[in-house]
């Protein structure tokens, strides 16, 4: 089949998708077949509730953040997808009120909504954080979200700092926030491990891929955060979708998407798409995430091979005569070049801070990354993107 969207193919499976309020429940266990906590339902999607939220919740779901076609969300609804992921960030801001526009025409009980608010450093007050919500809240047209978490802290200080904590609390108790969260794009093992001992969150959401070095970590701490009863939403499981920066070697992303969900404390996942064919790929895996011999020799598990992936360990940083957020640059770099989305990869860009142009002061680079990665190169060539204007790359 051509990479154009099958139009009959999607309505059978939206026809089966559709199912009304998804208070209503999943289906029906199907004894000795499928592990505790996740069923199939009469419409054959497997479901797993996540954690003490009790929302019981497809293995695959919505991530937004690159979509800017309303109809792929309503597609992805209609197809028996119920939670979208969004962030007060996304587009600079543009995604929430994509999504405002779309659901004020769906009922309230038919989707859940999570997004996100970053707070980086201790600069962001408990009312700072709180107003941002606000403005989210707004753009979304909604009286409360299901799941509000704290974007991308890569440390227990930052995950435990009491403003942040505080103010997230404080929107749960008033029933503007059904439950909160943690993402982590990287140390997501002390980030979860953190999330569990406040003893308050209620969701992670970490980066979980093949293509990860800190594997069994990470397993150990998801399943340490599953069993304490928080669910565990994976993202970034298509670990940077290319090998290569030329786009010639694709990485197999449904393989990548079923090698994520193979882990049962994985509730689910929310990867990103901007095209029907990539989402009617999910739609299947979120019918059969059983994995096939070849699609695990697709993810060259045996093989040395770092892709375009960073899995953010922020060595570097420590390295770096500037101490530059290379991380983040790296994760631009991905988005670039391997997901093509270049206004995600100038706001990423924007987001680092940097003053001048990037590695000017260093005539070479002392940084070794533990993924053999070029640094100082990558840093150079996705640098360029700062110095095209913003409003071109929209």
């Amino acid at each position: 089949m051509d990479k154009s969207f099958d139009r009959r193919k999607f309505l059978k499976l939206s026809a089966a998708g559709a199912a009304g309020s998804i208070l209503a429940g999943s289906g029906t266990l199907h004894a000795g077949t499928f592990p505790v906590n996740e069923t199939k339902a009469n419409n054959g999607i497997i479901h797993r509730t996540l954690g003490r939220t009790g929302m019981r919740i497809p293995v695959v779901n919505l991530g937004v953040m690159r979509v800017d076609n309303p109809r792929i969300v309503t597609m992805a609804l209609d197809g028996g997808m119920t939670l979208l992921d969004t962030a007060h960030g996304y587009q600079n801001g543009r995604n929430e009120e994509m999504l405002g526009r779309l659901l004020a025409n769906r009922p309230r009980d038919t989707f859940y909504l999570a997004t996100k608010v970053s707070a980086r450093g201790d600069d962001m007050s408990a009312e700072e954080f709180i107003s941002t919500f606000e403005i989210s809240l707004e753009r979304l047209g909604l009286d409360y979200v299901d799941i509000l978490y704290l974007h991308g802290p890569s440390s227990r200080a930052a995950v435990l700092q009491e403003e942040h904590l505080g103010a997230l609390v404080k929107l749960r108790k008033q029933g503007r926030v059904r439950f909160i969260g943690v993402t982590t794009h990287s140390n997501e093992p002390e980030v979860v491990r953190a999330a569990v001992e406040s003893g308050e969150y209620d969701v992670v959401c970490p980066a979980y891929n093949f293509n990860m070095e800190n594997l069994a970590d990470l397993k150990q701490a998801i399943a340490e955060a599953a069993g304490a009863g928080l669910g565990v939403i994976a993202m970034k499981t298509m670990a940077g979708a290319y090998w290569d920066r030329e786009r010639q070697d694709p990485i197999n992303t449904r393989a990548a998407l079923k090698w994520a969900l193979q882990n049962t404390n994985i509730h689910t996942s929310i990867p990103g798409v901007t095209a029907f064919h990539e989402l009617e790929d999910n739609f299947e895996v979120m019918r059969d995430i059983s994995i096939t011999p070849d699609e695990i020799g697709d993810l060259r598990l045996d093989k040395a091979n770092a892709g375009m992936y960073c899995i953010g360990c922020e060595k570097c940083i420590e390295q770096c005569p500037q101490k530059l957020p290379v991380p983040d640059i790296m994760r631009s770099y991905m988005y670039a070049y391997g997901y093509r989305d270049l206004s995600l990869a100038r706001s990423t860009m924007d987001s680092a801070g940097l003053n001048g142009p990037a590695c000017q002061s260093c005539n070479a680079c002392t940084v070794q990354c533990t993924r053999g990665f070029d640094i100082a190169e990558k840093i150079k060539d996705i640098d360029r993107i700062r110095h095209i204007p913003s409003d071109f790359l929209t």
